[in-house]
């Protein structure tokens, strides 16, 4: 494949507002748009069309497709066009793509359905925000708003630590530093120790992946700055604990400590389909740390995080994700059928009922 039929491609992609692009080989291009993944028309691909699509790829960052090549992760752009998320892999043998398509413009919460609470989450002096959710689920659009409403709204200095960069943010009333794993940094860890020595009131970590990176994160937080980043987990309760099951179990206890000193509040998301069928929004769980969420995290009571934020919706705007789906329900929506999909338990019906 050449670099014109790609670039159509990848042109048609930002067109028909696609998701994500799949090229492997012996399938056509495959795109994901509204959730579904579709079959294009175009032919098959060919081991030499997927290496020259890496190839195009690699050279945009002056390298070379590694023989070795396992997997790799990178951006790619189009002048004019956008830029695109790029996860470089291999299997059976052959080399296959998927690329991100990652929108021009970073939306406002308003504009993307997020709770305006995210705008007062964002106002914390200091301490830990975490945006949190399976893959593909809008960790890093929601991570990007929230850095938007940053730099439309206070004056800041803002360091954000990517692998890759997504989303490109232009300096607003904030001063925004972007360093892009691989090529401004060899990693998260060394990038963060870096961090600390330039001024920054906010930093931005594109994920906690690792005991090193989670363990500067939480000291970050800890003097004074304002920690921002997404962890693979699906709601407050699963967030702590995967944190806290990092450490070794002697530190454990001493670790739930300082993360309910430093805890901001968690962001869990979900994308959903609209009744129509043609739009995607997010249904999301939002805790924000109240001082019996702290105790609950101190104490180790992450069983009772749940009944906490349901309580804490009137008074602080949080909610628990069934507390959200039953909400899209009762405003038509979402169907039944897709809140059932989503909720992770098995009374969502009498909380429709009741609610």
């Amino acid at each position: 494949m050449d670099i014109t039929t790609l670039t159509k491609i990848l042109e048609i992609a930002f067109e028909k507002r696609v998701s994500d692009i799949h090229f492997e080989v012996d399938n056509p291009p495959l795109f994901r748009a509204r959730g579904h993944l579709i079959r294009s028309k175009l032919n098959k691909l060919t081991k030499k069309d997927t290496e020259s699509i890496a190839s195009a790829v690699m050279e945009q960052h002056n390298r070379k497709l590694p023989e070795d090549l396992k997997e790799f992760d990178t951006s790619y752009a189009l002048s004019n066009v956008g830029r695109f998320r790029v996860s470089i892999f291999r299997q059976r043998g052959n080399i296959g793509l998927v690329m991100r398509v990652i929108p021009h413009h970073i939306g406002t919460f308003e504009e993307l359905n997020l709770p305006p609470v995210l705008g007062n989450i964002t106002k914390a002096p200091n301490g830990l925000i975490l945006v949190c959710g399976p893959t593909g689920n809008g960790k890093s659009t929601t991570l990007a708003s929230m850095i938007r409403h940053i730099n439309d709204n206070f004056n800041y200095s803002v360091v954000t630590i990517e692998d890759p960069i997504e989303y490109i943010f232009n300096s607003n009333k904030s001063c925004i530093i972007q360093r892009e794993v691989g090529i401004d940094t060899e990693g998260y860890g060394g990038a963060l120790k870096a961090a600390m020595r330039m001024d920054p009131d906010v930093i931005m970590v594109g994920e906690m992946r690792d005991l090193e990176t989670i363990d500067a994160c939480i000291k970050a937080a800890e003097t004074g700055h304002l920690v921002l980043s997404t962890l693979h987990t699906h709601n407050a309760a699963s967030t702590i604990s995967r944190i806290v099951g990092y450490f070794p179990p002697q530190a454990q206890e001493s670790l739930r400590h300082r993360l309910a000193e430093i805890i901001v509040a968690t962001v869990s998301l979900r994308l959903v389909r609209g009744k129509s069928g043609e739009t995607i929004l997010p249904a999301m769980e939002v805790m924000y740390a109240t001082a019996t969420i702290k105790a609950c995290i101190r104490d180790g009571h992450l069983e009772e995080l749940e009944q906490y934020i349901e309580k804490g919706r009137d008074e602080y705007n949080m909610q628990t994700l069934d507390q959200h789906l039953v909400q899209l329900c009762k405003k038509e929506i979402i169907t039944l059928d897709e809140a059932r999909r989503i909720s992770r338990t098995t009374d969502l019906e009498r909380k429709l009922l009741y609610s």
